[in-house]
């Protein structure tokens, strides 16, 4: 049966204009969707998909999509304005701060920091989500990675992680996956762009127990906080509020392991997960 294009409802979002616009460039090169993944060395059925916007784009794939059709940064620059559509609304105005800190220092209870989080994890712990179909959950897992673009550029911002001690003990994924995360985890404890520490158990009880919290430092010096739940998530742009949970921050700080002692415990995590070496044959 020939392969017959979807409709496009290119005004609809900007997904759905970036898909519109890659075929349009692919039709005006002469180019086949089989062709077109050979160049950008993506697959036929995900270029299709992203063409009728029942994908959202692969990070990776603006910039080759750039490079192949001579667009400079047109793909690259729907593609921010699509990533956004991705996430909830209360959640974009903190992603624009997050674009722009100098500084990023979070705390997590229940899951890994989505900055430092794998691809498979990422899809692992999506998944969980009963309301997520299979295509919203890739959706988010692109968008989630594509936030982490900042971390390999040429100015990266200062990242500081503190994450519970659950975190460490609660398996996500396939052993594989778990095992790769800790390791991802473990990279970054200590390197002059991040730091990572964890909050053992024995540190107690304290008064972000089953939140999350994010401290953004801007340009200007200036900081935001986005407090997390469940749920819902709010932003303080307020001075006195991002004081108030800056002190809280601070306390979690000062109880926290030391960067040398959390990757001793990171360590022991990946111990029951460890890849089987192969035996002699």
């Amino acid at each position: 049966m020939a392969f017959k294009p979807g409709t496009l409802t290119p005004y609809l979002s900007a997904r759905h204009y970036f898909g519109a616009e890659q075929r349009r460039h692919r039709e005006s090169a002469s180019l086949s969707l089989v062709q077109l993944a050979g160049i950008v060395n993506s697959s036929k059925s995900t270029l299709a998909r992203v063409e009728t916007a029942e994908l959202m784009p692969p990070p990776d794939l603006p910039d080759r999509l750039d490079a192949a059709f001579g667009t400079d940064k047109h793909f690259h620059g729907l593609y921010e304005l699509a990533k956004r559509e991705a996430h909830p609304d209360q959640y974009r105005r903190f992603m624009d701060f997050e674009a722009q800190a100098e500084v990023v220092e979070n705390f997590v209870a229940q899951a890994m920091p989505g900055l430092l989080q794998t691809k498979e994890y990422a899809r692992a712990l999506l998944s969980v989500q009963e309301d997520l179909t299979l295509e919203q959950v890739e959706e988010r897992v692109n968008a989630r990675l594509s936030r982490q673009g900042r971390l390999t550029s040429a100015q990266p911002p200062l990242r500081w992680a503190i994450i519970e001690e659950s975190v460490l003990r609660r398996r996500i994924g396939s052993k594989e996956c778990w095992y790769n995360q800790l390791a991802r985890l473990l990279e970054q404890v200590d390197t002059p762009d991040s730091k990572v520490q964890v909050l053992p158990f024995s540190a107690g009880p304290h008064s972000l127990m089953g939140g999350a919290l994010t401290l953004l430092t801007l340009p200007n010096g200036s900081t935001m906080a986005y407090e997390e739940g469940i749920d819902l998530g709010h932003l303080y742009e307020d001075r006195d509020s991002a004081k108030k949970w800056r002190r809280k921050y601070e306390v979690l700080r000062a109880n926290a392991l030391p960067p040398a002692a959390s990757a001793e415990l990171i360590r022991q995590a990946m111990e029951d997960y460890k890849p089987c070496s192969t035996p002699p044959s």
